[in-house]
């Protein structure tokens, strides 16, 4: 497919409340003496992809954010932080008119992706006609994430760990966050959206039910290669993410 086709949504509003952000936003902490978000900035810039092309939703204190990265990214601000899939719809929005598939990168987990595992995750989504391209990881302790459930069917869900069950706590298999999208069908599907009942907001293992459960073409994409991905959602997170850009 012809790259200028591709697009691709960076999330960057969320304030890090664990993290105790309060003069800048979570993505802007910095790992090897750079922002976190700042890795996939230039990963995306690597593989050719125009500022155009890469939308960056950012919400809280996003002048820290625009002032950092300037024109090397377009923005779409999340007036309210109404959830991922909210986010995602936000930044999609902004996308030039001829993009066609969006990849939806987290800012905050996707320093270690390489432009290799970007390619891939983008050539596995396009090749087949998929609307909803999931990507998954086993993780040693996936104790404050969401569970990836196979089902002997075949059929694929994400368990949010509010609502995990003690024998589904056991699986290794996470969701990264990371989604790529047919552009037209998110679109076209998110305005009836229904919120995550516990958390009021618009989450984006959602969109893996609604395609599910209306026969959607969709599919899970499992990284062989846990290490490129590092969630930080703790300073203990933080100072690990530090200490493995530093090697």
């Amino acid at each position: 497919m012809d790259k200028n086709k591709i697009g691709i949504v960076i999330l960057a509003a969320g304030k890090g409340t664990r993290l105790g952000c309060t003069d800048k936003p979570k993505v802007m902490l910095e790992i090897g003496n750079k922002p976190i978000v700042s890795y996939i900035v230039s990963t995306l810039e690597i593989l050719g992809f125009s500022p155009a092309q890469v939308a960056m939703v950012v919400g809280f204190h996003k002048e820290t954010v625009m002032d950092y990265f300037g024109e090397r990214v377009s923005y779409a601000v999340q007036e309210e932080q109404k959830g991922t899939a909210h986010a995602a719809y936000t930044g999609m929005l902004t996308l030039p008119p001829e993009i066609e598939h969006v990849l939806v990168i987290q800012g905050d987990d996707s320093a270690f992706y390489t432009p290799k595992t970007i390619q891939h995750i983008i050539d596995e989504h396009i090749k087949d006609d998929y609307v909803l391209s999931l990507i998954t990881i086993d993780v040693v302790d996936p104790a404050s994430m969401g569970r990836v459930i196979r089902d002997t069917d075949g059929k694929v869900e994400v368990v949010e760990k509010e609502y995990t069950t003690d024998e589904q706590k056991k699986i290794k298999e996470i969701s990264t966050g990371t989604f790529m999208f047919n552009r037209k069908w998110f679109e076209t599907m998110f305005p009836t959206m229904p919120m995550l009942r516990k958390l009021g907001e618009y989450g984006l293992p959602t969109a893996l039910a609604v395609a599910r459960e209306s026969g959607a073409k969709h599919q899970v994409i499992k990284l062989e290669d846990s290490s490129v991905w590092f969630g930080v959602n703790t300073p203990e997170e933080l100072a690990e993410a530090d200490r493995r850009k530093r090697i």
